[in-house]
């Protein structure tokens, strides 16, 4: 994989596709406008009366629209400024437990040890209990408030290599700045959403309401499949870069690659075990999580996969092997030999994972 390459690629496409969002909540403002004055045309055509439009038409019908966009993204935004730990608890996830579990220990353990190798802060490490789906996300403002959160599925069925590549893929959110990105995203689309529901307000009341609410509608919900559709696309850059960055970090196409492969193999399990992964992701199902986890809950209707947040599993792992690769099968890894708060001991002659950044480590070693 050629990872420089792909990240390069990658945020070129993200800017230009945040300047097309920005053009899409244009369009929209203009596009309700339109519809508005579209409605009253109409209106003056039926009523037996000459209408003019009123003083300030256009500045009322952009000022309300924009109001509501930003009144949609600031509320969304504030409901998540409790930041990483806050919202990971929301969902019912934990602190690691270091000391008491050795597969947490381990999690740990990798952390440390790719933030050293990354340069940047720690991030607080959580446990989601619960879920027994492979999963994995990054969330934060800023690093005081970072969190990196994995199911228990993840501990139990990961390779030390394989939650290295995912834990990886985690912390290039955070060190990209991903997860704030797709906060503000997340609260634009929210904004535009916003415009139908007013839109749906007004049309309920009945009369020359129902012309200018549908009016409304009909811009917001063009805008809002525009928006969504853009955010969809940005978040899946963002995520070819997040694994283009775990292959450059880890050295290893087979950590993050070996993930998403069992993850295929979890999401071909047929209808009984797909029962059990949706009951799995319950606990992250809020709209936010969805962009940040490793791979996103499954969704059954296919006319929603155009708006989904991931690039499908098959694409990612062929972008990193370089060509297709089949499905791994999902078993639990067997019980640890060393004592839970005992660190993992690492293969004879082996280096740790930050050390192989350091040009003189295998010196230092040898002699």
């Amino acid at each position: 994989m050629k990872f420089w390459d792909r990240q390069d690629a990658a945020r070129a496409q993200t800017r230009r596709l945040l300047l097309a969002f920005a053009l899409a909540v244009g369009l929209l403002l203009l596009g309700v406008h339109l519809a508005l004055a579209l409605a009253w045309v109409l209106m003056a055509w039926v009523l037996p009366v000459h209408l003019p439009f009123p003083a300030g038409f256009l500045v009322t019908n952009v000022g309300v629209s924009l109001m509501l966009v930003l009144g949609g993204w600031w509320i969304e935004t504030s409901n998540l400024r409790g930041g990483g730990p806050r919202l990971a608890r929301r969902i019912g996830a934990r602190e690691a437990r270091a000391g008491v579990s050795h597969a947490e220990q381990r999690l740990c353990n990798v952390v440390d040890e790719l933030c050293i190798a990354a340069q940047m802060p720690r991030p607080q490490v959580m446990v989601m209990p619960r879920a027994d789906a492979i999963n994995a996300f990054a969330a934060g403002w800023d690093a005081g408030d970072a969190v990196v959160a994995v199911t228990q599925g993840a501990l139990d069925y990961l390779s030390r290599e394989e939650l290295q590549g995912m834990v990886a893929h985690e912390l290039s959110h955070l060190h990209e700045g991903d997860t704030r990105l797709n906060m503000q995203l997340i609260g634009m689309v929210y904004g535009l959403e916003l415009i139908y529901h007013f839109g749906d307000t007004v049309r309920d009341r009945g009369g020359l309401a129902w012309w200018f609410g549908s009016a409304i509608m009909l811009a917001g919900s063009a805008g809002w499949l525009a928006g969504r559709l853009l955010k969809a696309a940005v978040s899946r850059q963002r995520e070819h870069l997040a694994d283009a960055r775990a292959v450059q970090w880890t050295r290893s196409r087979d950590g993050l690659g070996q993930v998403l492969r069992k993850v295929m193999t979890q999401r071909a399990q047929g209808e009984r075990r797909r029962r059990s992964l949706m009951r799995d992701y319950g606990g992250l199902a809020h709209p936010a999580l969805q962009h940040l986890l490793l791979v996103q809950a499954p969704d059954e209707r296919r006319w929603m996969q155009r708006l989904d947040s991931h690039p499908p599993l098959r694409e990612r792992v062929r972008a990193i092997y370089g060509h297709p690769m089949p499905p791994l099968p999902v078993r639990p890894l067997p019980a640890a030999p060393e004592p839970a708060a005992q660190r993992e001991a690492a293969p004879a002659g082996a280096l740790p994972l930050a050390a192989r950044f350091d040009p003189f480590a295998r010196r230092r070693q040898a002699g």
